[in-house]
């Protein structure tokens, strides 16, 4: 069992930064893939960003060039910095885990997610 635990969320001003952090209870070393996906009121669960452990990232069109993804495998964290923020990025963030390789599947697991809030 992996337990994910997200901090960093918050409320912020269009055009400025956070950074999401997620606590694994695992050694993240171990896992195939990390990502965060986010979900905004009323609408389905998006892919945000992505990390392998051979280090390989992916990031949604509508992220890239302003958030970024990385792991401190010392500290068991992913972290998403968040840059140049937009009042669409507004969404509960959610930080996902899979042993497997490939995509997310239906056992990947899921931390409790971080409520972001950007104001015009």
């Amino acid at each position: 069992q992996v337990q994910l635990v997200e901090s960093g969320g918050g409320l912020v001003q269009a055009g400025g930064s956070l950074r999401l952090s997620c606590l694994a209870s695992v050694r993240i070393g171990a896992i195939a893939q990390m990502g965060w996906f986010r979900q905004a009121p009323g609408k389905e669960r998006d892919f945000v960003a992505s990390t392998t452990r051979s280090g390989y990232q992916d990031y949604a069109d509508s992220v890239k060039g302003r958030f970024i993804i990385s792991r401190d495998s010392a500290k068991n964290i992913l972290y998403l910095q968040m840059n140049s923020l937009k009042p669409e990025d507004t969404a509960v963030y959610y930080c996902a885990a899979d042993f497997s390789r490939g995509g997310f599947s239906d056992n990947a697991y899921w931390g409790q997610g971080t409520q972001v809030t950007v104001s015009s």
